[in-house]
């Protein structure tokens, strides 16, 4: 049984540009019965900010934790728990002012700890996570791809790198808010790719 972990972050929830993107990548390898998707939608967990009191429970030692302590650090250990569970992460991502947004970063933040995602050697950090792929649907209103506004692409190739996931595939539909026809041509594209990853 494979292991997919959805994640979306859209504030339009399922209608989204890149959550129906993601559906239709997901609706097409769920017909596939050794297939099992779990979704989240970080837009409606609302995470909040990561404070220092959270990263200090995730550093002290379960038995010497208080209650409050043992909440605090089971925000990151159940979200943890889901990425080690998945064997390909989906992840439906807008663009938001140039970036990713700030609920996506805030779920991020609970995945990157040391000594469980990833560790420091005498050679650099190493990713703790493998065996594992990602596939990212980027829906854009405008046209970003390859130049200096793009801070998504590097950004999540380098956080899912530094964890550990290596193989990490890209679905892109932009120009979507710059008139039906470059729209309909976006979707389009988008879909042919989809067709390409799912017959793989």
């Amino acid at each position: 049984m494979k292991t997919v972990l959805a994640i979306f972050s859209s504030l339009s929830g399922s209608q989204g540009n890149s959550s129906k993107l993601a559906n239709e990548y997901l609706s097409k390898i769920e017909s596939n019965d050794s297939v099992r998707v779990n979704r989240v939608d970080v837009a409606k967990l609302a995470l909040p900010h990561l404070t220092g009191e959270e990263m200090q429970a995730w550093m002290t030692e379960a038995s010497e934790r208080n209650e409050s302590q043992h909440a605090l650090a089971k925000i990151s250990d159940d979200i943890v728990e889901a990425v080690k569970a998945a064997d390909e992460i989906v992840l439906a991502v807008p663009m938001y002012n140039f970036g990713i947004p700030s609920s996506l970063k805030a779920y991020f933040d609970r995945i990157a700890r040391a000594g469980v995602t990833f560790k420091y050697t005498e050679t650099g950090p190493v990713g703790l996570l493998e065996n594992k792929s990602a596939t990212v649907f980027a829906a854009r209103g405008g046209v970003y791809a390859g130049s200096d506004f793009d801070t998504q692409t590097p950004y999540l190739k380098h956080f899912l790198n530094f964890v550990g996931i290596s193989d990490v595939k890209f679905v892109y539909a932009e120009g979507l808010n710059m008139g039906e026809e470059q729209a309909n041509k976006a979707f389009s594209e988008a879909s042919e790719k989809i067709i390409e990853l799912t017959n793989n």
